[in-house]
């Protein structure tokens, strides 16, 4: 018998395979060589989710990197980065920057930000990074989608 559960689980962690036509090959910018990460929720092993999450690692670097140019959702989105202190949780272990609406942020500790639909935001790079760090971006769609 089926568990009502099935399909919920994601313990297979895909590779992110989704339209970032913002970031990469698609927006002429080289792929950062010190992340990578995963599809945690959404429509590639959960083909019900209303949301779409993603996991990326950011290892040492000294050389900046602009990752993301800017774009906008028709979706409100969260982006979430956390360091790897567990002494000093709130310490980043790099500088990172991000624009919303053309205003710079310079970011060294953990936190988050919501980005409302509609509201263009980036670009997003990397300073340098002295500590591996997580970066999350939720999605409150089930597909990732950036609109130039």
């Amino acid at each position: 018998m089926a568990s009502h559960f099935e399909g919920l689980l994601n313990d297979t962690l895909p590779l992110l395979q989704t339209d970032f036509t913002a970031e990469g090959a698609a927006a002429d910018l080289d792929e950062p060589p010190n992340t990578g990460g995963f599809e945690l929720v959404g429509r590639l092993v959960q083909p019900n989710s209303p949301l779409h999450m993603t996991h990326i690692w950011i290892t040492e670097t000294e050389t900046p990197i602009h990752w993301v140019s800017e774009h906008q959702h028709d979706y409100d989105e969260v982006l979430i980065w956390t360091g790897s202190d567990p002494n000093n949780p709130r310490d980043l272990g790099a500088e990172i920057y991000i624009d919303i609406e053309g205003e710079r942020r310079t970011i060294t500790t953990s936190g988050s930000i919501f980005i409302p639909a509609g509201v263009k935001h980036c670009p997003l790079g990397i300073n340098r990074v002295w500590r591996p760090f997580k970066f999350h971006a939720l999605s409150l769609a089930p597909e990732y989608k950036a609109k130039l």
